[in-house]
């Protein structure tokens, strides 16, 4: 099939499929050449892909069945297409695009890889799409949501399409708004207000899942987060959805709000709809206190579902399989760590202090009889219940200076 603008094949995983020739619509490399292209494709997500492919593969074993997939915004179909040829056990994909040299260059790439069978193509509006499926036996078992920029349109919808114990994955690239940079735009479309802090990436998850807990709340729908990840330009959360009022109910006493100190650092959470009763004022320095949320306060990971998604990461292989590697391990040792983490470059450089390795500190920790570890948000982070003041004099201890003495702290 030929296509007016210029294209080439590619492989990715066990897939060969044909996408834009990215290299064709641009003239500098500060141009986003995905969103120039006729047709999106963008092959910086390919570890998104893979994860998404281990993920899925753990979800089946997970409910050992046969699965239903919809991605409806596909683009060049190429993440349906992998979930078809790689993911053990899918009995039908339905990939969408509403751009009609999308639906075409899917339709090619799924004739390409002789899974007609099992792989449906269509051209619809993607909410259109999935409202169409919401009744009790279309429902699917897994919906992918990978938009351009914020997945809060298609919550809704995606949600409804979903069978009671099914599984909705779901990207959002939009970081500037959820980290703090543009408010009101995150308030728009997440419900909640973020903060600029050094550990916003996990601040933006917690808003992304807080999110999609409201929207289903509203169908009287829980969801359980069994994996997530922040990678690069996006953050990635894969959750079960569960059917009932009271699962609702529970799933929102896991909202609240994180309450920061930009002056000393000290964070706090706070479990509820309201801080009301909750002073502004730092109870460590009394400098003034600053909150995020309302926003998912409950565990990002399951232990169980982590477990499957390493086996599987064990047979597959993947290209990207390095850095997965790191990613898995990273999260392996955060799984059941507190809420939000200690940067070193924000710590060290207020308090004017040579910045110590994550290692090192970790061990200085774990060496006190507290607990903690890295985390795959930062590669400076360091997750520990320890109290800021506490942390401070840990950093002193490891670049050789007297814990004990008074730490001058500066403000914003």
């Amino acid at each position: 099939m030929e296509f007016d603008f210029p294209t080439e094949v590619l492989e990715e995983g066990e897939v060969k499929f044909l996408a834009p020739k990215l290299s064709a619509f641009v003239s500098s490399r500060q141009e986003y050449a995905p969103a120039k292209a006729p047709v999106f494709y963008n092959p910086a997500m390919e570890l998104n892909r893979d994860i998404a492919v281990l993920a899925l593969q753990a979800y089946q074993r997970f409910v050992n069945r046969q699965l239903t997939i919809c991605e409806p915004l596909a683009g060049c179909g190429v993440r349906g297409i992998r979930f078809a040829k790689e993911v053990e056990g899918v009995s039908h994909v339905i990939v969408n695009d509403i751009n009609e040299k999308a639906f075409q260059m899917a339709k090619f790439n799924v004739s390409i890889n002789k899974i007609n069978d099992r792989v449906t193509v269509f051209k619809e509006d993607a909410n259109l799409l999935l409202s169409s499926y919401a009744a009790p036996h279309r429902r699917f078992d897994v919906v992918d949501l990978d938009p351009f920029g914020s997945p809060s349109p298609f919550l809704d919808s995606a949600i409804r399409a979903i069978r009671d114990g099914g599984l909705l994955a779901v990207t959002a690239t939009d970081m500037a708004p959820l980290c703090g940079v543009h408010l009101k735009a995150c308030l728009r479309k997440y419900g909640g207000k973020p903060l600029r802090t050094e550990y916003c990436h996990e601040i933006a998850l917690r808003l992304l899942i807080g999110s999609i807990a409201t929207v289903a709340a509203r169908h009287e729908t829980s969801v359980h987060p069994v994996f997530s990840h922040s990678t690069d330009h996006y953050v990635r959360a894969y959750l079960i959805i569960k059917h009932g009022a009271k699962n609702a109910d529970k799933c929102l006493s896991e909202m609240g709000y994180i309450l920061h100190c930009f002056s000393c650092l000290h964070r706090e959470t706070v479990k509820g709809n309201v801080l009301l009763g909750y002073s502004s004022k730092c109870p460590e320095c009394g400098g003034k206190m600053d909150y995020a949320g309302p926003l998912w306060l409950g565990k990002l990971w399951d232990s169980h579902f982590y477990m499957l998604m390493v086996e599987e990461f064990k047979r597959k292989k993947l290209k990207c399989a390095k850095r997965i590697y790191k990613i898995l391990t990273l999260i392996g040792e955060e799984l059941n760590g507190p809420i939000g983490y200690y940067v070193l470059d924000r710590f060290c450089e207020k308090a004017h202090l040579p910045m110590p390795s994550a290692k090192t500190i970790v061990e200085l920790i774990k060496g006190l009889g507290s607990e903690a570890c890295r985390t795959h948000f930062h590669p400076n982070g360091v997750r520990t219940i320890m109290p800021a003041r506490d942390f401070l004099k840990i950093l002193r201890k490891a670049v050789g200076l007297n814990s004990d003495d008074e730490i001058a702290v500066e403000s914003r």
